[in-house]
């Protein structure tokens, strides 16, 4: 018997087991989108965040475990149908051409390859041998399948090496395998030398059923993927829900207690981190309530104290200012030595005078006990009457047209204008330009719009606060002040006073309507008492407006006041007290 090919199923070629692997521009498109999506995640809520994130888990795990079986599945059953058929092939071989001479003929070659064929495992046959005669002869079972041409290069390359014999490779020749595509279909070709001499054997085998069963095999694993997505997005929807109740209701016990109402408490129920972070925001809002309520009783204190105090000391310095008219009316009878002496108590009487009456305004301003009583004003003739009466005419400039009639309160107009004109011609330098107009405002109502209409620049010199009447002061840096919505008509008057001096200091902007601040402290002992601009900021709040100032390009400041053209509004129904006015007109429009 002739020694016959041994059955080494090892594809040695290049082209066996075809498969997909994907490059590094794949990858990279992959990170792209994931850290797209990451970014896009960041806007958007919890909740879908939640789901998104459970939908990519289980989508992930999903997948990996459908590719994995996949892979499992399809190189077990391709592995179990090419062995078989590699080793029935093997097999017939060496049966069919163990009877076959060295040299057989055409004949004998086509009914060997037929024999084959006929087996159980339905492939395709092609003999190649040579004659007695020394011809080549191609045996085959399907011309229009199987041909030489048909056999891969590296196939019949392979097949026709002879292996240097040893102790460890006891055979010349060996089995090779290699799969194919024809057309759309999948094919295993195979091919063998018989040992000791003979015939060239190849076979094609068809794996149209195996892959049809391993489509199936893909879209089941699909459709379980799906599924798995789909209740992962229901297990995530519910855990969402289930995590995310508590922090809803934290969240509006937060708005709650940002809102004032400082008796808000949470239900705690549990010993999970979210029940800690419930106990936890109810010992901070018990702590705040009782911390607020104690501010709020000092602050209730401090104020009755100055109310009190100025109250107080009205009495005695009724009397005093009364003594010092007198004193000042024989002040030219005085002895020369003690005139300047008599001319300071009458000054500093004054001075105390209106510090405690400013006092008193600021104690009703606090307590909300400020009202306005309104009345058809002519502002044109209004600033003209309080610039005339203080004997300002010569250092003021007005542009005011006559006609500008607006509904206000004409005592604390004249408080803004003496504060506000008095302010600059003390602290500024003269001109002091007063400017009327009125602008149309979209929307109806009292309630305030902020915005700011400060412009910086200019040289910057010190400015001490005070004035006269309500002892103004000057100064501030770019202020971000809430202009007042129109009355009834639509539109709100704007009064800007404006000087010609070294404008205000930068550092002392952000202070310009703080009470008592005064721009140098070297030079406490100034005339002014610091609640000019503070007082005259709050009688524009009554009003429903607001004060600005700024700095110009040009040099100088400038102040700009706004009002309503109709504060009707603010004293119809239940009037707001002070505190109230001003948080309406900060949180009706935010930004202009």
């Amino acid at each position: 018997m002739r020694e016959r090919s041994a059955g080494d199923t090892t594809d040695d070629s290049a082209g066996a087991g075809a498969g997909n692997a994907s490059g590094p521009a794949a990858g990279q498109r992959v990170l792209r989108g994931l850290r797209r999506a990451s970014g896009l995640l960041r806007w958007t809520s919890l909740r879908l965040r939640l789901v998104v994130v459970f939908g990519l888990v289980a989508l992930t795990a999903a997948v990996s475990a459908s590719g994995i079986a996949y892979w499992l599945n399809r190189n077990t059953v391709l592995e179990r149908t090419q062995n078989a058929v590699l080793n029935d092939f093997r097999k017939s071989l060496e049966d069919s051409t163990r009877s076959l001479p060295l040299r057989p003929r055409c004949a004998e070659l086509q009914d060997a390859a037929r024999q084959m064929a006929a087996g159980p495992q339905d492939y395709a046959v092609l003999l190649i041998g040579v004659d007695r005669e020394g011809k080549a002869c191609a045996a085959t079972t399907n011309k229009n399948l199987l041909t030489l041409d048909s056999v891969p290069l590296s196939l019949r390359t392979a097949v026709g090496e002879v292996r240097p014999v040893d102790e460890s490779n006891r055979y010349a020749h060996h089995l090779y395998w290699q799969r194919k595509e024809v057309g759309d279909a999948p094919y295993l070709v195979a091919g063998a030398k018989v040992i000791g001499g003979g015939p060239t054997g190849y076979m094609m085998k068809s794996l149209a059923t195996e892959r049809q069963d391993l489509n199936s095999l893909a879209w089941s694993l699909g459709i379980a993927t799906a599924l798995a997505l789909v209740g992962s997005a229901l297990l995530a929807q519910a855990a969402a829900t289930t995590v995310l109740r508590p922090v809803q209701r934290l969240g509006h016990a937060a708005r709650q207690l940002g809102e004032g109402r400082l008796d808000t408490r949470l239900r705690v129920t549990g010993t999970d981190e979210l029940a800690d972070l419930s106990r936890t925001f109810n010992r901070t809002a018990e702590r705040l309530e009782h911390r607020v309520e104690e501010l709020s009783g000092r602050e209730a204190a401090s104020r009755r104290f100055v109310a009190d105090m100025s109250h107080e000391l009205r009495t005695p310095l009724t009397a005093i200012t009364a003594v010092s008219e007198v004193l000042e009316e024989e002040a030219d009878s005085l002895d020369p030595m003690i005139a300047p002496a008599v001319q300071l108590v009458v000054s500093e009487t004054r001075r105390l005078n209106d510090l405690v009456e400013n006092l008193m305004e600021v104690t009703r301003f606090d307590a909300g006990t400020a009202r306005l009583v309104l009345d058809d004003v002519d502002v044109a003739d209004q600033v003209t009457a309080c610039v005339d009466a203080r004997a300002w005419l010569d250092a003021v400039e007005l542009d005011a047209d006559r006609g500008i009639v607006a509904r206000l309160d004409p005592r604390r107009l004249d408080v803004i204008l003496a504060n506000l004109i008095g302010n600059a011609l003390k602290h500024g330098g003269s001109p002091v330009r007063v400017s009327v107009h009125t602008e149309e405002v979209p929307g109806d109502g009292a309630g305030g719009r902020t915005g700011s209409t400060a412009v910086t620049g200019g040289p910057a010199a010190p400015h001490t606060s005070g004035g006269p009447e309500a002892d103004p002061e000057h100064g501030g840096p770019e202020r971000s002040g809430q202009e007042a919505d129109a009355g009834p008509g639509g539109g709100e008057l704007v009064i800007r006073v404006r000087d010609h001096g070294p404008g205000i200091p930068e550092e002392v902007l952000p202070h310009v309507f703080d009470r008592f601040y005064k721009a140098s402290a070297s030079r406490p002992r100034s005339e002014g008492s610091g609640l000019g601009l503070s007082i005259a900021l709050e009688n524009a709040h009554i009003h429903g407006g607001e004060i600005t100032a700024a700095n110009l390009p040009e040099g100088g400041a400038v102040f700009t006041l706004r009002l309503p053209m109709d504060a009707t509004p603010l004293t119809d129904g239940d009037r707001r007290d002070r505190g109230t006015a001003r948080a309406a007109d900060e949180g009706t429009e935010d930004g202009r």
